[in-house]
């Protein structure tokens, strides 16, 4: 119980402190070289995407290029302590999911970082949806008919992740608890790479943000069954939630963030939380976010 408080303090303070926007002193001479944004994700994936569109529009804002830096591996374990010990001058940041920051603490022993210490958060990214889609659209055509073969064979469907603790995990492990099932977690180094071995049809099903998604369910390659949210999306206005397919109580988003080293000095990150502020809040990026 001590743990899953701690859990959530955590989690509560660094949403409290990336919701802020909080106006102070610009530090004028920042950026004078190129900027450094480590995602400690494969390239492709949901948060990559986000990183190199917000690098983007940084790049045009402030002269000097963004360049996204992918340390994939160990669930956030080999990129996130380059940041954690870069020099707190704004030069290194990073794009993270929330479970990096949050889950990760309760299911290793150990982290070579502190998730509260060694992190200055700047501003939340995104919020995604979940939405459960599978390649085979003839075997599935519901989620009622994927939780109906779920249960009649425990173990026999393999779920895809972006790694143990990933959001795409959480949503799994909820959707079998709350549907009374037992599925097969087949973990790997990001989102993008699940999504390619679904489409290679070496796993059943996954749980991915919807825009990490969206590109293949436009192309038809894959099928979205229900979305984990309390109504549908506009994106895919055909596509019932949870609720709707007949399994309550399964609503789950996850958020992006963007960091600085510990120490980074206040000024610069009220600076950096303006300028992508007014990014994010810009019609073309809400477009390209998907705008959920």
């Amino acid at each position: 119980i001590q743990r899953r408080a701690s859990l959530l303090t955590c989690a509560l303070g660094l949403l409290a402190a990336m919701a802020a926007t909080t106006p102070a002193g610009a530090q004028g001479t920042y950026p004078n070289h190129p900027v450094k944004v480590i995602v400690a994700l494969p390239a492709g994936g949901g948060v990559d995407i986000i990183a190199r569109l917000v690098g983007q529009k940084m790049a045009a804002v402030t002269g000097q290029p963004f360049i996204v830096d992918n340390r994939a591996g160990a669930s956030g374990r080999i990129g996130l302590p380059v940041v954690a010990k870069a020099a707190p001058d704004g030069y290194t940041l990073m794009a993270s999911p929330a479970s990096f920051m949050t889950t990760n603490k309760s299911i290793f022993k150990e982290l070579p970082y502190d998730p509260q210490a060694d992190f200055a958060p700047i501003t939340k990214l995104a919020n995604q949806s979940m939405v459960l889609v599978v390649r085979d659209k003839q075997k599935f055509a519901s989620a009622g008919a994927l939780l109906a073969a779920a249960k009649a064979r425990p173990l026999s469907l393999n779920y895809a992740t972006s790694g143990d603790g990933s959001p795409q995990h959480l949503a799994a492990l909820m959707f079998e608890t709350r549907a009374q099932v037992k599925m097969t977690h087949v973990p790997y180094k990001g989102g993008a790479l699940a999504i390619t071995d679904l489409l290679g049809g070496n796993v059943d099903l996954l749980f991915a943000p919807l825009p990490e998604a969206l590109p293949h369910l436009k192309t038809g390659k894959l099928t979205a069954l229900a979305l984990m949210s309390d109504k549908r999306s506009p994106l895919i206005a055909d596509v019932p939630t949870m609720r709707e397919a007949g399994i309550p109580n399964m609503v789950m988003q996850t958020w992006i963030g963007l960091l600085a080293p510990g120490g980074t000095p206040r000024a610069l990150v009220d600076q950096l939380n303006r300028q992508v502020h007014a990014i994010l809040q810009s019609e073309d990026v809400k477009k390209q976010l998907y705008d959920i």
